[in-house]
């Protein structure tokens, strides 16, 4: 995949736009010809809604909501799966104030046109 990333909008129906990197410590996205799965699940803890479910075969499951302990815990398996698989520390994720959902424009734009039409 040409930008190795996934977009869709956030399947609470916030409208926040969701990217989801495809690395082999991040998302994987598998296309069967006719639907898309992403694994593992989506979990927009930064967002208002804190949304979080799992996308598989074109259909929304909604997953049960995480405590900050159990945020917590997932970002630093995920920091330390990163520092395994690359070999040198990652960096420490820095929390960002989410920006009011926009019109997408640009590449962006395009991406998630050709994501929607298979989630």
């Amino acid at each position: 995949m040409e930008f190795g990333t996934a977009a869709h909008s956030c399947c609470c129906g916030c409208g926040t736009d969701v990217y989801t990197p495809l690395t082999p410590t991040d998302w994987s996205m598998t296309y069967d010809g006719e639907t898309v799965s992403l694994n593992p699940s989506v979990g927009n803890w930064h967002q208002k809604c804190r949304s979080h479910y799992v996308i598989r075969k074109g259909k929304v499951i909604e997953a049960g909501p995480w405590s900050d302990e159990q945020v917590a815990s997932e970002r630093e398996r995920d920091r330390a799966a990163k520092e395994r698989h690359y070999g040198k520390p990652a960096a420490k994720a820095v929390e960002r104030p989410t920006p009011e959902p926009a019109e997408s424009v640009g590449i962006w734009s395009g991406i998630k046109r050709l994501l929607s039409r298979w989630i």
